[in-house]
């Protein structure tokens, strides 16, 4: 099992550099509290808050995949240069069909360099 870092608040960390290193290699879930059984759902990840990452053919983000808890609901793939070769947020849009009663989204995004990180989990009630 690969090591997954985890997003943590950076207004807690004290170093510039490591704010960077964290923020934008977290990917930021964006989607509404609600969504409607059965019905087309957006959430947006994307990668990085403030900070933006590179998008080097030796260091990018090469995945961006979307969980409801254990189970995995879709997978965005990029080849380098795909930002055109600049710092960028990767921003992803997945459109899911939810079920049940509530959704436990997380995203993970890999870094060709940093490994795999995980956001903060969004819940989201569905009616």
């Amino acid at each position: 099992m690969p090591k997954i870092n985890k997003y943590v608040d950076i207004s807690e960390v004290e170093r510039e550099a490591k704010k960077d290193l964290i923020d934008r290699h977290s990917p930021f879930i964006h989607c509404a509290d609600t969504a409607v059984a059965g019905e087309p759902f957006e959430v947006t990840v994307k990668m990085g808050n403030e900070y933006s990452h590179p998008d080097d053919y030796d260091h990018f983000i090469e995945s961006v995949t979307l969980f409801n808890g254990e189970t995995k609901l879709a997978e965005a793939v990029y080849v380098p240069g795909a930002l055109g070769n600049t710092k960028a947020h990767n921003t992803t849009t997945f459109t899911i069909i939810p079920t049940g009663k509530k959704l436990n989204l997380v995203a993970h995004g890999y870094c060709t360099k940093h490994g795999i990180w995980e956001g903060t989990a969004v819940e989201v009630t569905v009616n």
